[in-house]
């Protein structure tokens, strides 16, 4: 019965509020999409790592007779250097893996190359590109190896990783990877919030023949219906007569005291709720007498379903 019940209602309610169950699932589909997205470039970038960390140089450019490092005080670099350079990278195996001399013809060679269409080429010379050496190593990471034993010594201007070129691109993926996942969480989180707050009051007006939806917190039930009844905060108490054989208590709410107030009534013997009035911001009042009140009985669970 009571499975019934809520499928009924559920029924009801997705009929009521067919634009609400439309943006909800909307929401909710955007929201996977985002989610199924960042994991997917988070997927990528992991195999974009392993490819390009892969192909990484250290490249170990050597002084030419411009340079202005101070290893490079006494000028370009000798052919004792660069064989003295080319041995003590050998003896770094099996962290280098491959060692490839570049010369100053073939570096402004492959620069026309790179950069043919470009007016900057025409302008630049071989004297401009210095001899280097490219450096593959088995685990890239250990950059640090390299930089330790080469760099500041004579005939070698500087140590450049490519892979801190790589990180920072690889960065900013992983920020839009994680810009992703956080837009992707608070939908979620709306969606989520949007049909857990579903307290609503449903009211039929018999002349019109329409339903409607009012949130259960704008009417005197939320204050009736409350896990805890509390006479601050949202609410304020106005004022506390006493009349024949009871209290009334007048409430107004804090945040709009001109939208109306309710009194309600309790007899003194024994203390319990007798009666409400509500009177609305157009001075229109709604009187609620409660009689013969029975507690603790069972009730069908079909009294509450709303059937036009």
């Amino acid at each position: 019965m009571r499975a019934r019940l809520i499928l009924n209602e559920v029924g009801i309610g997705l009929r009521r509020n067919l634009t609400m169950t439309i943006a909800l699932v909307i929401t909710f589909a955007v929201s996977l999409g985002l989610l199924g997205g960042a994991l997917l470039v988070r997927d990528q970038v992991d195999v974009m790592k392993d490819y390009w960390y892969d192909k990484v140089q250290v490249s170990i450019f050597l002084c030419t007779k411009n340079s202005d490092a101070a290893s490079c005080s006494a000028g370009a670099v000798t052919a004792a250097q660069k064989d003295q350079i080319k041995s003590d990278l050998d003896t770094l195996k099996p962290l280098v893996e491959e060692v490839y001399y570049e010369s100053s013809a073939e570096a402004y060679a492959r620069f026309k190359e790179q950069f043919k269409n470009s007016p900057i080429a025409q302008n630049a010379s071989p004297d401009a590109l210095p001899e280097s050496f490219r450096v593959k190593l088995s685990d890239p990471t250990k950059y640090d190896v390299i930089a330790s034993a080469f760099s500041g010594r004579p005939g070698i201007d500087n140590v450049v990783d490519q892979r801190s070129l790589l990180d920072k691109f690889f960065q900013v993926l992983g920020g839009l990877q994680k810009l992703a996942l956080l837009i992707a969480a608070s939908m979620i989180l709306v969606t989520i919030l949007l049909i857990a707050n579903g307290g609503m009051l449903q009211q039929y007006d018999t002349r019109l023949g329409q339903g409607s939806y009012v949130a259960l917190d704008s009417t005197p039930a939320g204050l009736l219906v409350a896990d805890q009844i509390r006479l601050s905060g949202a609410v304020t108490v106005v004022a506390v007569t006493r009349s024949e054989g009871g209290i009334d208590v007048a409430l107004v709410k804090t945040r709009d005291p001109r939208a109306g107030r309710i009194t309600f009534s309790f007899q003194a013997q024994p203390l319990q709720l007798a009666r409400w009035s509500l009177v609305d911001g157009q001075g229109r009042m709604t009187r609620v007498t409660l009689e013969q009140v029975q507690v603790g009985i069972p009730l069908d669970n079909t009294l509450f379903q709303f059937v036009v």
